[in-house]
């Protein structure tokens, strides 16, 4: 039998609406927190997540 998990929020930790089972691969996912209402894109593989740092977006000036 295949294994599945709750996805938690990385920033304060409740559960999401999302699961994923032990083979799962996700790269680059835009995982949502209803709690919190943030955004965080994430990896997973073998049931571990883990945040992806990425820079955030600069003001262009006119």
């Amino acid at each position: 039998m295949i294994k599945a998990d709750w996805i938690f929020g990385p920033i304060c930790g409740n559960k999401t609406r999302d699961r994923i089972r032990e083979d799962t691969v996700l790269e680059d996912y835009p995982l949502y927190c209803p709690k919190c209402k943030q955004e965080s894109l994430i990896e997973a593989e073998n049931l571990r997540i883990s945040v992806i740092k990425a820079p955030d977006a600069k003001t262009q000036s006119r």
